[in-house]
């Protein structure tokens, strides 16, 4: 894919300069020399990415930015300009530029910061409609996108659906997005949890029963499965359920109708099935505890949750999105975290899966009284999971890349202006010559005294 760059400058030689460089790395370059051209071509290519110098014609570089974000144009913004101040530099982020640039640019930095705009921009847009369609399910990684084309493709059906995975996987929420998105929408969820309602009592729970039907029914009961009438049923840990309950929940899976427990009259349900277990229903069939027929009725469409251990990508989304869900919760304002926590929550392995990281998450943000969240708020046991599998060597590179990120930004921000630099570092010009050496930032010939 050859993606798109609009750059809006009206020095000449810089356009053509600047073109030709993006020319032979593959992108498509517009240009123009003044906002209203800009607006023109941005409307007409639709760009991926705008290069936007500060200083132009008429209207400057900083009402281009602002009539993008009247409009809502949500497009990745990289400004470049001979006269940088920080003072532009910050207004030009508040209202919404990616970046900023010092003229003359150096092309490898100029590369990169298209690549990193473009990314995170793509990034942030897929996750604004996964959060869209899917607001039940945070996630982003690519095994959970398969599980959301899944989910949109068989939502409108009627076919029964096997939820499969370990416990605190999420299969109740991918349940939910089922019957969210489906055309049963408006009508029952509900729920039943095989494994905590004890088997004599299970069989009224799901079909009802009349009055008098055993000792104590006073009166007649409407069961689960009629109440879901025109909604969805969603049978949690059916892994657990006795053959008994097999056989009889068979028989509604192949009438589609139940009879009362106390009653000769049989009546038809419209009722959509979705069943979850973090049992190997295939070994339970081999072993003779679970019915061959039974698993193949339900599992028409199977939904597999991998463990948060194999998708670990989305476990930065799971914190934040815990971290601001506790904090309004407890009514506290909303902590930040550490870098060193993050890495260790990324080096644990997670076998209570999602539900033990909310955990976690929840404790740490109770503990953490100082509106940080540190190592010192976690349990021993993640500590020591951490401590036994956490690779130093890692965290010492990301340690070192982010030295890295931290040092090219001021030196941009500064027109690669060493002194400077340092100095909105809180470093000296020494210390930071030594840094740019270690990070191959500063030429071998390089004799620069600025």
């Amino acid at each position: 894919m050859s993606y798109k760059i609009l750059f809006i400058d009206d020095e000449i030689n810089s356009l053509k300069t600047i073109s030709v460089i993006l020319k032979k790395h593959n992108y498509t370059v517009f240009t123009a020399q003044t906002v209203e051209e800009g607006i023109s071509q941005l409307q007409k290519h639709k760009p991926h990415c705008l290069l936007l110098d500060y200083r132009l014609p008429g209207k400057d570089g900083i009402e281009m930015l602002k009539w993008l974000k009247k409009e809502n144009i949500n497009i990745p913004v990289i400004m470049l300009t001979a006269y940088g101040t920080i003072e532009k530099a910050v207004e030009a982020m508040k209202l919404g530029a990616f970046h900023y640039l010092v003229k003359p640019v150096d092309p490898t930095v100029l590369l990169e910061t298209i690549k990193e705009a473009i990314s995170k921009h793509e990034i942030l847009s897929h996750q604004e409609d996964i959060s869209y369609k899917f607001p039940e399910i945070i996630a982003k990684s690519q095994a959970m996108r398969e599980i959301f084309y899944i989910i949109e493709m068989v939502a409108d059906s009627n076919s029964n659906v096997l939820i499969t995975g370990e416990s605190g996987t999420g299969k109740e929420l991918v349940a939910r997005a089922i019957h969210r998105l489906s055309k049963r929408k408006n009508h029952p969820f509900i729920v039943v949890d095989c494994a905590t309602i004890p088997d004599n009592l299970l069989e009224s729970e799901l079909f009802g029963y009349e009055k008098g039907a055993f000792t104590g029914a006073t009166e007649r009961k409407i069961g689960l499965i009629e109440l879901a009438n025109s909604g969805t049923i969603f049978l949690d840990e059916i892994g657990d359920l006795s053959l008994n309950l097999q056989k009889k929940l068979l028989r509604f899976l192949q009438e589609r109708e139940i009879q009362r427990l106390g009653s000769l009259n049989k009546i038809k349900v419209d009722v959509r099935v979705i069943a979850a277990t973090n049992r190997d229903l295939e070994r339970a069939v081999k072993e003779g505890v679970f019915r061959e027929d039974l698993y193949w009725r339900l599992n028409v469409v199977r939904i597999h949750l991998p463990p948060l251990r194999e998708r670990k990508e989305d476990i930065p989304l799971l914190v934040q999105h815990f971290v601001q869900k506790f904090a309004k919760e407890n009514n506290r304002p909303i902590p930040t975290i550490e870098p060193e926590v993050l890495d260790v929550l990324l080096n644990y392995d997670w076998p209570g899966n999602v539900r033990e990281l909310a955990n976690v998450i929840e404790r740490a943000v109770i503990l953490s009284t100082s509106g940080v969240i540190s190592l010192k708020h976690l349990p021993k046991r993640i500590l020591g999971k951490e401590s036994k599998t956490n690779d130093f060597s890692l965290n010492t590179l990301n340690l070192l890349e982010m030295e890295k990120a931290l040092i090219i930004k001021a030196l941009n921000e500064t027109g690669w202006n060493q002194t400077k630099a340092a100095q909105l570092l809180g470093i000296s010009r020494k210390q930071l010559r030594t840094k740019m050496k270690h990070h191959g930032l500063l030429p071998i010939s390089s004799n620069q005294n600025n």
